[in-house]
């Protein structure tokens, strides 16, 4: 075992069912480090206060929703998949630096699932951080991304940014993939779908990215019509992954990351 324990961290407007510690801490002992991890579930008047005590007291720290524009105000660098996309989920204090490492970790999943996205047409419900970098990743790997959120303005921003089409109506149907970034299903949407059923009017795949409930209602309504789904909780897991490759500075290998989630799955 390394003597080095790395301390890391996770902010967001409700982490308290995170699975997070577990997987960096599974991750980093395999490593040979142990692993210090601490949760924050706070509000936008306590994110500046947060960020200082991350800042100044970690070695690094992932960022989920709502933050993941919010937090490059306090970055000295935003490199990578963030640049592109507009969003940041991992940051490493030492350097003020901050990445993303979910559309890799999203696409690693989809991969390894089989699930096919090079000339396919994807709805990516939702604009916040998630929908930026999953959309950014699958339009990087050859598919025809269309994304729906329901404001506007903030949509047509988006789509000009990341060169995506905006979906009017994302109950039409015709797309061959439909993937949820809303985070509407969870905590207090529980048993909600951002969509109805004739949304999935055509598609082969529906892809998730709640992993708590396990099978999501956007899920269930898709199963139900003889679709094949997907939750997040091997992205969640990737994505660690790679955040955890750039905290140690490490060269990511996907076998390496499909191993060491499988392993985490049997334990």
């Amino acid at each position: 075992m390394n003597e080095k324990t790395v301390r890391l961290g996770l902010v967001g407007k409700d982490v308290l069912k995170s699975v997070s510690e577990q997987i960096h801490t599974f991750i980093l002992k395999a490593w040979g480090y142990r692993c210090s991890y601490e949760r924050f579930s706070i509000g936008k008047e306590d994110f500046d206060s947060v960020m200082y005590r991350l800042m100044g007291d970690f070695d690094g720290f992932n960022v989920t929703i709502p933050y993941k524009r919010d937090v490059m105000a306090y970055l000295d660098e935003v490199t990578g998949d963030a640049f592109e996309c507009g969003a940041v989920n991992t940051v490493l204090t030492a350097t003020k630096q901050g990445f993303n490492t979910d559309g890799v970790g999203f696409l690693l999943m989809l991969r390894l699932a089989g699930v096919e996205v090079e000339n396919r047409k994807v709805l990516v419900l939702g604009g916040g951080g998630s929908g930026r970098s999953s959309a950014a990743a699958l339009k990087n790997a050859g598919a025809h991304v269309s994304v729906y959120q329901r404001r506007r303005e903030k949509l047509m921003e988006l789509c000009n940014e990341l060169q995506v089409a905006p979906a009017d109506d994302p109950e039409m149907g015709g797309y061959d993939i439909l993937v949820n970034c809303t985070g509407v299903g969870m905590h207090d949407t529980e048993g909600i779908s951002p969509v109805s059923a004739k949304a999935f009017a055509g598609a082969k795949y529906a892809i998730d990215l709640i992993y708590v409930p396990e099978e999501s209602e956007f899920l269930r309504l898709a199963k139900a019509q003889g679709i094949s789904t997907l939750n997040g909780a091997a992205m969640l897991f990737y994505q660690a992954y790679y955040a955890d490759c750039i905290y140690l500075d490490r060269q990511p290998n996907d076998d390496e990351a499909k191993r060491l989630y499988e392993q985490f799955l049997n334990e």
